[in-house]
């Protein structure tokens, strides 16, 4: 097999309604997968693995996985499934092991190197385990060895804290964090959370609708987000003019109960759908003629009554707003 730091990923997906997209990766980036319910990012891991029947091409590692077609199994791919899909009959030792065995190792060298993983991911000493006598996290701990014991040349990762507590999730972020600085090949990481993008991947590749509607680093995709969706997944209000998008936090916005007569440019009127506490403020969603977001004081938001149903008027001043182009 190639030098896993030779070259990365470079593919162009296919699968006909639901995906069309193109993606470059150089090794050793972790890139983060987001975007709403339905956008593709699941299909577009199992279609990188092989698991559903797509048209186009990938090369990972300077080699093609598609011309012609390679089997899963003969794939350099490690992947974690939301499920963990473990094997339910065997120890988290064997699961582990179960990769390099079936790549031909020996058994011997191949439980040395589970081992190895099951140390570094925190549960060695539950090796004998099987999956049905281990927490969410340990399950999970234990997949992520198994996807890494193999030295994956491309490593996909499908939300792989969901459904975990999140004091779970936050000390599994931060190990997994550890051991993808360190990792050789491609990460692709499918996530619905900004802390996730923000703090593990490289770039950030968005899909809405089942193609590619933006790209770039986290820090320029948080600041200026092109879709509903990373807007509200960072905490931001963007409105589409044209084609210009313009930004703007929910703490710029002025929240009353008539409308504004003072100097805000933008003014919207709509009722508020939900308030729930959000640090040490309230966030509101409002719908009118856009959803927006807005933080007020738990003071404010008793004085006012902003509960779901109270008609209220939003004003944001021109100078709280960014403007950068949609394309």
């Amino acid at each position: 097999m190639a030098d896993h730091a030779v070259s990365g990923l470079d593919a162009r997906v296919y699968v006909e309604g639901r995906l069309d997209a193109a993606l470059t990766a150089q090794a050793g980036q972790v890139v983060a997968v987001i975007g709403p319910n339905g956008a593709g990012k699941t299909t577009l891991l199992r279609a990188l693995a092989g698991l559903v029947q797509m048209s186009g091409s990938v090369r990972v590692a300077g080699e093609s996985w598609t011309e012609p077609p390679r089997l899963v199994r003969d794939r350099g791919l490690g992947y974690v499934f939301q499920d963990q899909s473990l094997f339910p009959h065997l120890t988290a030792l064997d699961n582990v092991a179960f990769g390099p065995r079936a790549r031909g190792v020996r058994r011997r060298d191949a439980e040395a190197t589970a081992r190895a993983w099951l140390d570094r991911l925190g549960v060695g000493d539950l090796s004998s385990r099987r999956p049905g006598e281990l927490s969410g996290g340990q399950a999970q701990r234990v997949a992520i060895a198994r996807a890494l014991a193999t030295r994956p040349a491309l490593l996909l990762l499908d939300e792989p804290f969901a459904g975990l507590d999140v004091g779970v999730a936050t000390a599994l972020r931060l190990e997994l964090a550890r051991h993808l600085a360190d990792y050789p090949g491609v990460a692709l990481l499918v996530t619905h959370d900004a802390i996730d993008a923000l703090t593990l991947a490289d770039r950030v590749v968005v899909l809405d609708r089942g193609r590619v509607a933006q790209e770039g680093t986290p820090q320029d995709v948080a600041a200026r987000p092109r879709t509903d969706h990373v807007a509200r997944l960072v905490g931001l209000n963007v409105l589409r003019e044209g084609e210009v998008l313009r930004s703007f936090s929910p703490r710029a916005v002025t929240v009353s109960l008539h409308r504004p007569e003072g100097s805000a440019r933008h003014q919207w009127h709509g009722v508020v759908l939900s308030a729930a506490p959000h640090g040490d403020a309230v966030r509101l969603l409002v719908s009118g003629e856009h959803e927006l977001l807005a933080d007020v004081t738990p003071a404010a938001a008793g004085e006012l009554g902003l509960a779901p149903g109270r008609q209220v008027w939003l004003s944001v001043k021109e100078t709280a707003v960014q403007a950068y182009a949609a394309d």
